[in-house]
C-alpha cells in the first residue's frame, strides 16, 4: 500500500512539473499560437477567435494587434505541407503543420 501511495505522489508531481503534459491538444495548439483561452464564445477586442481550448469548452483567442495574424486575414489560404507553394506568406493556419500561401 505504501508503494502505491508513493507511486501516485510521483505521478501527481510529474503532472504538475512537466508543462503541457496534462493539457488537451486543442489548448496546446492555442498556446503554441500565442493564444489565450476564454470562457465566452466570442473574443473581446482586440482578439479574434482561432479555434477552441479545453476539449472544445472554451474559445481560443489570438491578439490581432500582434504579429500573429491568421492566414485569411493576410489574404492567403492554408494548404497541407504536401502542397508546394509558389509564394508563402506569414499567417496562422488552424493546423500547425500547414503553411500559408498566396499562390499554389
Amino acid at each position: 500500500m505504501q508503494f502505491f501511495s508513493c507511486l501516485m505522489a510521483l505521478l501527481l508531481f510529474l503532472l504538475q512539473a512537466v508543462p503541457g503534459l496534462s493539457l488537451p491538444k486543442d489548448t496546446l495548439r492555442c498556446v503554441g499560437y500565442h493564444g489565450f483561452c476564454f470562457r465566452s464564445k466570442s473574443c473581446p477586442e482586440p482578439f479574434a477567435a482561432f479555434g477552441t481550448c479545453s476539449w472544445r469548452q472554451k474559445t481560443c483567442c489570438v491578439d490581432t494587434t500582434s504579429n500573429f495574424h491568421t492566414c485569411q486575414d493576410e489574404g492567403g489560404h492554408c494548404v497541407s505541407p504536401k502542397i508546394h507553394c509558389l509564394q508563402e506568406q506569414v499567417g496562422l493556419c488552424p493546423h500547425r503543420e500547414w503553411k500559408c500561401c498566396t499562390e499554389v
